[in-house]
């Protein structure tokens, strides 16, 4: 499991919602091509997801709390769990698992990509509270 911790300076609202609007996750997400599902979060629906280098799979938030999200997601030879806890001063958690051949094959590439993805978030946070 990889796990990074980082400060971000917002409401929690604001980063739950930007955790929680899934059609927007390939926008911070590099390995996410798109997503196709509703626009409202909800725990056991599953989201079309393209991923590059193109594969296709499936997205699914499995919890949905005041200070948790977790969500899935798998392509062939793929499988990820992810969880983001958010600590009421903007603390947030990230951590992950991956399983499967292709899991195997990219491990060194996810080195460190969870304090990677905790800076996409801050940025698209960031963004969001601009353009608000």
């Amino acid at each position: 499991m990889e796990e990074a911790v980082s400060h971000i300076p917002a409401d929690p609202a604001a980063i739950r919602h930007a955790l929680l609007d899934a059609l927007s996750l390939p926008e911070w997400n590099e390995a996410f091509l798109a997503i196709d599902g509703p626009a409202d979060a909800a725990v056991g629906v599953r989201y079309v997801l393209r991923v590059r280098p193109g594969l296709t799979g499936h997205l699914e938030y499995t919890v949905i709390q005041a200070d948790r999200i977790d969500f899935t997601w798998q392509v062939p030879g793929f499988h990820e769990t992810s969880s983001w806890v958010l600590g009421p001063d903007g603390t947030v958690t990230h951590s992950f698992e991956q399983s499967g051949p292709l899991a195997a094959v990219l491990r060194p590439a996810y080195r460190g990509i969870a304090a990677v993805r905790l800076d996409r978030l801050a940025n698209r946070v960031a963004q969001l509270s601009r353009a608000a």
